[in-house]
């Protein structure tokens, strides 16, 4: 496990930090391997009854890291080390929860899609900026970002890609509570605890049935998506886009059709 991905079992708590505060958070190919690691030995675990993912009091996520994406996906998407993680997380049997500051971007947002419960502190800046990038979404939220929050809030937020706050999210329904910053966590883990002392057998039924009717078209999109993003990160918008990033610039798409 790289250390820029830390866990830590307590209380039958498994806590899944991400550990890369000097680039932001951003998700390397490593560390969505450790990522998804972790929630393989959570399954198999049966000492552990809940998984809580976190970041730092500043930053949860800046989203994949653009130099180690640049080169497109090794594989089919559910092979790669981000389909991976995505797929364990859609079909997590144990409840997870998601403690969010900072930077919630790309996947740090449609992450949470797949969380049970996410508290978020009140300087969490929420942003699916795909398009911005010319890729596409990913992680299931065409499918369940229209079906929680209606198709053209969701269309303004994967289209246009701006940027929300978590009273936005709390509005929208895709967090739980705006907590302080320095309580963010806290706040989540007395949840975890609370669904760790309930009967485990009937959480992970609970969750069986809350995620059942949207399970097999979730699994669906996620490929279709995964395609798409891997074709996506190939293209000359996606190229521009990149190149832009580094030059601290904004894209050009005009020449583009």
């Amino acid at each position: 496990m790289t250390d820029l991905v830390l866990t830590e079992k307590n209380n039958q708590v498994l806590t899944v930090r991400i550990n890369r505060l000097d680039r932001k958070n951003a998700l390397t190919h490593a560390m969505y391997t450790a990522l998804g690691d972790a929630l393989e030995d959570a399954h198999a675990d049966g000492d552990i009854r809940c998984v809580l993912f976190t970041g730092s009091d500043d930053c949860f996520t800046a989203g994949n890291d653009l130099s180690d994406f640049a080169q497109g996906l090794p594989g089919s998407f559910e092979e790669t080390p981000v389909g991976r993680f995505l797929f364990l997380l859609a079909t997590a049997t144990k409840p997870v929860v998601a403690a969010v500051n900072g930077p919630a971007v790309g996947i740090g947002t449609t992450m949470l899609l797949h969380c049970d419960m996410v508290f978020a502190g009140n300087n969490t800046r929420f942003q699916m900026p795909f398009a911005n990038l010319g890729l596409c979404p990913e992680g299931g939220s065409s499918l369940l970002l229209p079906s929680w929050i209606g198709r053209v809030r969701a269309a303004e937020l994967l289209m246009l890609g701006g940027a929300f706050t978590a009273d936005d999210a709390y509005r929208l329904g895709i967090i739980n509570r705006v907590c302080e910053p320095e309580a963010t966590e806290a706040t989540a883990l007395e949840s975890c605890h609370k669904l760790a002392a309930q009967a485990p057998a009937a959480i992970r039924v609970t969750k069986e049935l809350l995620n059942r009717p949207t399970l097999e078209q979730l699994k669906d999109t996620m490929l279709a998506e995964g395609k798409l993003f891997g074709e996506r990160l190939k293209s000359r918008e996606a190229a521009e886009a990149f190149k832009a990033f580094m030059e601290k610039r904004k894209p050009d798409f005009s020449k583009f059709d």
